[in-house]
């Protein structure tokens, strides 16, 4: 018997069944302030039937990638490094190649670094569509 003021918990089934999709256009945005509202969304932090151990927040479309600014000296210092598994295969890239290379990357990571470090952030990143130009082929997903 459910008391007046208790808190509902979400079946796996019920989040699946309750999920949207928002296109997001990310020109003109900073980087940090926009991922994490990205990962807001991903988690399903902005709805009233948020359940931390389930996947219950909705799919994110980014449009415009290649349009996101960050603040300060970022462009000229922030780095970004990689392994390639070989003996002293550290790879360092500067942010303004990989502005120009993988404009999704730089989102990507930053909202996957303000996601929980466990299977259930994996989990969220599969609804997570980034597009480096202004259009995108989703239209199945209905998005918002």
């Amino acid at each position: 018997m459910k008391k007046k003021n208790q808190t509902r918990l979400l079946t796996k089934q019920e989040a699946i069944d309750d999920r949207k999709w928002f296109v997001l256009d990310a020109s003109g945005k900073t980087l940090g302030r926009f991922a994490s509202h990205v990962a807001k969304i991903l988690r399903g932090r902005h709805k009233v039937t948020y359940t931390p151990h389930v996947d219950c927040g909705d799919g994110v479309i980014i449009i415009n990638a290649n349009k996101i600014k960050v603040t300060g000296a970022k462009e000229a210092q922030k780095i970004y490094r990689y392994h390639t598994g070989a003996m002293s295969g550290l790879r360092e890239v500067p942010y303004r190649i990989m502005k120009d290379r993988h404009p999704e990357y730089i989102i990507r990571n930053a909202v996957a670094g303000m996601l929980p470090q466990s299977r259930l952030a994996s989990q969220l990143l599969k609804k997570l569509r980034i597009f480096a130009g202004d259009k995108h082929d989703m239209q199945a997903q209905n998005p918002i």
